[in-house]
């Protein structure tokens, strides 16, 4: 119950900060020895994934009324909520499409610590660039989460697909994505909050589907709800957290953290301590 509980907060805490949710957990099983065996490999997979249902919730509750006008949108109420579903439609087809093609290699060869922590450095520098000189060179068009186009919303999503490589960070791919195309910080980051909201209700039910019954064989049911419900706490603070942090404050603090927790897991991994 205590490492389900771990690695629920480590999730709802990373999961829609530009850090790589995937990347937290990988280092979080190795210290927690959970999932190492062959035989659990599988269903411990698959539990970290369905435990972002938490996530979801968090996201659920805090852009309801987002959610409500796009459902507008999709009953002809709503002409900005029709545009958000279709601009976050055109975004998640792209990772869907790469990330079913993918997920196989991506697993055997990519989901492992040493990529994780080269995705995270080399992340961790885009974003001080980015912070330091990046919004002298990108021009901001978007300001309104309803204006954000179709066009706009594919090239989101090509960027999104990048964060397949584990340490990457759904988040900061999407958010970068969309600076890249146009969009203002504030409504890059919402569009990220609720491309993920989208993104991970897809995987989670992807995985109950498939592997459902693996989860619960090894987990039981009530280690995954309690993973879930800690998570769901964990993502509301963190992304009222962030969003207040950006209010005032610039991505340089998510750099500098990427390249911190690089080097210190390079370090333990060189070292042998986990």
């Amino acid at each position: 119950a205590a490492k389900a509980a771990v690695l629920g907060l480590v999730e709802g805490l990373t999961e829609y900060l530009p850090v790589s949710s995937t990347g937290h957990l990988l280092i979080a099983e190795r210290i927690l020895n959970v999932g190492q065996r062959e035989e659990e490999r599988t269903a411990t997979d698959s539990y970290t994934v369905v435990i972002q249902a938490g996530a979801i919730l968090a996201v659920l509750g805090l852009y309801r009324y987002r959610i409500r006008t796009m459902i507008e949108g999709l009953v002809g109420r709503s002409p900005g909520g029709r545009s958000m579903v279709y601009a976050l439609a055109a975004a998640f087809i792209p990772a869907a499409v790469i990330g079913k093609g993918l997920e196989g290699p991506i697993k055997d060869r990519l989901l492992r610590p040493w990529p994780v922590v080269a995705a995270w450095i080399v992340g961790g520098v885009i974003i001080l660039l980015y912070a330091a000189r990046g919004s002298q060179y990108l021009k901001t068009k978007t300001r309104l989460l309803e204006a954000v186009t179709v066009r706009q919303g594919v090239c989101i999503g090509v960027a999104q697909a990048f964060a397949l490589w584990p340490g990457v960070s759904r988040s900061f791919a999407a958010i970068l994505g969309g600076l890249v195309v146009g969009l203002s910080l504030p409504i890059a980051v919402e569009f990220s909050f609720l491309l993920g909201l989208l993104t991970l209700t897809a995987a989670t039910a992807y995985e109950m589907l498939t592997n459902g019954s693996a989860i619960v064989d090894t987990f039981g049911v009530a280690t995954p709800l309690l993973g879930a419900a800690v998570a769901a706490v964990a993502a509301f603070v963190s992304v009222k957290w962030m969003v207040s942090w950006l209010n005032s404050h610039s991505l340089a603090v998510f750099g500098w953290y990427r390249i911190g927790i690089g080097a210190v897991v390079a370090i333990l991994l060189a070292s042998g301590a986990i």
